[in-house]
């Protein structure tokens, strides 16, 4: 058995459930999710059930002592390296050895790169299905999507504009960056792009952004709702991102080969952090 510690915002849990998954594949093994973190009051809320997801959340006797409620058995666990063994993410890149883990692994970080599962492409793809149907707003826009240039843009705000810690560690993209995205994406299109902007702060981008093509803000979805968000991004046929992990898998979730992806070529404003694996090779990261 393959556990993984679920925690963050939705693309947060997709990227560590997708980990966890491929390593549970490869041993032929099941995946057990220790979603925990999400008991009480918290930030955000567990999304993965929205997914057609192979794993289901580890029974009390499957799950290791939480350091906050069992100070005692979590130091016997840590000291004496009992079952499951724990597992840390290694940095913020790629581990080279992940796949070399064994089975019985407790996996606790973020393991933000699409090398994690890449082998097993497929299968992620049809694990993160969304099976909770579309209300008739969102089916409408589906339609739309479906007939028009569409590109998606994600602008991220909240927690990375309001929290000067997290400011100081994310950063916001700039305007002239999506303005020269979106001039990327439409010199390589025969159309003049649809942009569909969504955002954690539509108001903000209804006043702020500016663009030579239409705009259309996506504001009827809730945080509750953030997988409807994620199924539109991906039915859009491009895609400009934030440096955001929930605009990343809105981008990827689109199975295209012809897609377009332009991100920002920094993924953190402190340059002590660095991951350079977590861009997709075919996407176009721009300065």
């Amino acid at each position: 058995m393959i556990i993984t510690h679920i925690n963050g915002g939705l693309g947060n849990q997709m990227f560590q459930y997708a980990a966890g998954r491929a390593l549970a594949l490869r041993h032929g093994e099941e995946l057990r999710l220790d979603t925990r973190e999400f008991d009480g009051k918290v930030q955000f809320g567990f999304g993965l059930d929205h997914f057609a997801i192979a794993a289901r959340p580890g029974a009390p006797a499957e799950l290791p002592p939480e350091r906050r409620r069992d100070r005692l058995r979590y130091l016997a666990w840590r000291g004496f390296r009992l079952s499951p063994r724990l597992v840390r993410e290694n940095g913020l890149g790629y581990n080279p050895g992940f796949a070399e883990i064994g089975d019985g692994a407790y996996l606790k970080g973020y393991w933000q790169s699409e090398r994690y599962f890449r082998d097993v492409e497929a299968t992620i793809r049809r694990d993160f299905t969304i099976i909770t149907p579309p209300d008739p707003v969102n089916r409408a826009i589906l339609d739309d999507l479906a007939a028009s240039p569409a590109v998606s843009l994600h602008i991220r705000r909240g927690d990375y504009v309001v929290d000067p810690r997290t400011n100081a560690t994310h950063g916001t993209c700039s305007m002239d960056y999506y303005a020269r995205a979106v001039d990327l994406i439409a010199e390589r299109m025969a159309e003049t792009p649809v942009v569909y902007a969504f955002s954690d702060d539509p108001a903000w981008v209804r006043d702020n952004l500016e663009l030579p093509c239409e705009i259309r803000v996506m504001d009827h979805n809730d945080s509750a709702r953030n997988y409807e968000d994620l199924r539109l991004m991906s039915a859009c046929r491009h895609h400009v991102i934030a440096n955001s992990s929930f605009s990343w898998w809105g981008a990827w979730l689109n199975p295209s080969a012809d897609k377009i992806v332009v991100s920002p070529a920094r993924w953190f404003a402190d340059p002590k952090l660095v991951n350079e694996d977590i861009w997709p090779t075919s996407w176009i990261r721009l300065s």
